[in-house]
């Protein structure tokens, strides 16, 4: 079990077994209802269009797009992770106690931490493996038209939370330590010096920048794209076989838009999950 310490803590947050008065869980309530609910409603949008993906690909022998996979993996993650810790915060506002008192030798306070680390990470890999497939899509098409398949989503999804269980397990192996912040509610990695709080900022830190990274090459193979585009539209046109330039161009700017699409989408879970990660990558 991971260690849970109070040094350095404020009010002795560490330590509190009661949630002071005044302490209300709508915030939370609302919170996790908005994240199941967000959630339920994205993987049913994403199962139409699975469904459509199929039905268009049943005459051409192609799969479900492999973007389509990850993202799926993606809300399906994020839903994982509010059902496994969103209620251990309602059960401590309902019992009005911290998390170290709701159970012997603060085992939930350990688990609550190990949850938030594992699905933090977890997701911030998910993001990495949907932004590099982006970029491996746009920047190298033959490569990934050779050697990607949607089979390689499937196998993601097991890789990351391998990875992150390695990880996020150091603290019950008495590597780094747990602690409880107030308001007794939720618990972390302790703040401080500490090699494995460095490490795990790190890794979160460089994630953040590979995702912005792949998005910026998307982006300026994008741009590059819409120039083509426009410069073959003062070309001649051959008519309306399938090899010419205008049915080229149609193909092309369809492509475009779609990667377009796929881009904004993967740039706002970029920038949401950026930003509730960004305050852990503080050391």
């Amino acid at each position: 079990m991971g260690n849970i310490s109070n040094d350095s803590l404020p009010e002795d947050c560490a330590s509190r077994q009661w949630l002071s008065s005044g302490e209300s869980p709508a915030i939370s309530s609302v919170m996790f209802s908005a994240g199941v609910l967000g959630n339920l409603i994205a993987l049913a949008l994403l199962a139409r269009s699975w469904r459509g993906d199929a039905g268009r690909s049943a005459g051409r022998g192609n799969s479900v797009s492999l973007f389509h996979v990850l993202v799926t993996e993606l809300v399906f993650t994020d839903l994982l992770g509010t059902c496994l810790i969103s209620p251990v915060v309602l059960a401590s506002y309902a019992r009005n106690q911290t998390l170290v008192a709701l159970a012997p030798e603060s085992r939930v306070c350990t688990y609550f931490a190990f949850a938030m680390t594992f699905f933090g990470l977890a997701t911030m890999l998910m993001l990495f493996a949907m932004a590099l497939e982006r970029y491996l899509s746009i920047g190298h098409p033959y490569f990934y038209q050779r050697r990607v398949t949607h089979w390689s989503g499937l196998a993601v999804l097991p890789t990351v939370y391998v990875v992150s269980l390695l990880v996020c397990s150091l603290p019950l192996l008495n590597y780094g330590q747990y602690v409880q912040y107030c308001p007794g509610t939720w618990c972390f990695i302790k703040h401080g010096q500490t090699t494995y709080l460095q490490l795990y900022a790190t890794l979160l830190l460089l994630l953040i920048i590979a995702v912005l990274a792949c998005n910026f090459s998307v982006i300026l193979n994008l741009i590059r794209m819409h120039r083509r585009s426009r410069r073959s539209r003062c070309g001649p046109s051959l008519g309306s076989s399938p090899d010419a330039p205008g049915t080229r161009r149609r193909g092309e700017r369809v492509s475009m838009a779609e990667e377009t699409d796929h881009l904004i989408l993967l740039a706002i879970m970029t920038i949401t999950f950026a930003v509730c990660s960004l305050p852990f990558t503080k050391k």
